[in-house]
């Protein structure tokens, strides 16, 4: 865990004022921004916080973080600046030595920075190193996802993560161009795709797009943290603190209903038990009963907000 405080970097915040509307900022409250990215949620919720306010602003990305420092340096005082996965919410607040918080923000998302970088590889458009780590120190990459996995694998990783039809079709061509020679950069590997259903009516944008998106899930472990990292952000809530997370994908969506929703309900007992023996009480009040979208203008002016979907809750 590195803690500090205190090329361009290019991120249109989604749903900046809605979801900093939403948090009901307290002057001398701490609150964490868990996904910083470009700093733009982050810059709000600090012109929002008094003298005593705080803001703990975590991301995996060592160059997401360089860039907020400079675009909020001048509100150091009150930032936290950590570069860790927030599913170490609980281990950084510890450290830090906050017993409690008043709200949290969570975005799904991946970056335009990342997405447009030249030497990430996160994007089918623009041809690079086959990378899509957004922790650079990490070991595994996209690379070694094509290359080395297993079929089955493989398999799985597009069915469950890219939810594409013709999976079977593509990594059949992942695997019969790879024996021919290593996938190296993603033009290669975008090409493969776009040859492999070329002659079937492929509907879902461009033919890369869930394949790309399947194996940057998996490289990242993005769904597998989200349930962990809010059960421990909602664990750390002051009573009436609010939990914002923005998701922008249906697999991510559905986590955070079920979780949030969970913790609502409170009891887990099946339910042809007549009475509670588990004693588990709500502790969560769901303020969105339906995810809130993006406006029409902020989709006109970033296309790729269209699937964002915003929920919030609130700790009883």
């Amino acid at each position: 865990m590195e803690i500090e405080r205190s090329a361009q970097f290019n991120h249109y915040t989604v749903m900046k004022n809605e979801a900093v509307d939403a948090l009901n900022i307290k002057k001398d409250g701490v609150y964490v921004d868990a996904t910083l990215g470009g700093g733009g949620h982050s810059l709000e919720i600090v012109k929002n916080l008094g003298s005593n306010g705080k803001l703990i602003a975590i991301d995996r990305d060592a160059e997401a973080i360089e860039f907020a420092r400079q675009r909020l340096k001048d509100f150091e005082e009150k930032i936290y600046y950590v570069k860790d996965n927030y599913a170490n919410i609980t281990d950084i607040l510890n450290y830090l030595g906050f017993d409690k918080i008043d709200g949290a923000l969570i975005d799904c998302g991946v970056s335009s920075f990342q997405i447009d970088s030249l030497h990430r590889g996160f994007s089918y458009m623009r041809d690079c190193v086959l990378d899509m780590r957004m922790d650079k120190e990490q070991t595994l990459t996209a690379k070694t996802v094509v290359n080395k996995f297993e079929k089955s694998k493989l398999k799985e990783i597009l069915y469950n993560y890219g939810e594409e039809r013709y999976t079977e079709r593509i990594i059949e061509a992942i695997i019969k161009n790879r024996e021919i020679k290593p996938i190296e950069t993603t033009g290669e590997l975008s090409d493969i795709i776009k040859n492999s259903v070329k002659n079937v009516r492929y509907d879902g944008g461009h033919p890369a797009k869930r394949t790309f998106q399947a194996v940057r899930i998996y490289v990242n472990d993005e769904l597998g943290k989200i349930e962990p990292a809010l059960d421990a952000l909602v664990d750390r809530l002051n009573p009436t603190g609010r939990i914002v997370a923005i998701s922008f994908h249906s697999l991510e969506d559905k986590i955070i209903k079920r979780c949030f929703n969970k913790h609502e309900k409170g009891c887990e007992c099946p339910s042809v038990f007549p009475v509670c023996i588990c004693g588990k009480q709500p502790i969560l009040k769901i303020i969105t009963k339906k995810p809130v979208y993006p406006s029409k203008q902020e989709t006109a002016e970033n296309p790729r907000s269209e699937s964002a979907k915003m929920r919030i809750a609130e700790k009883l």
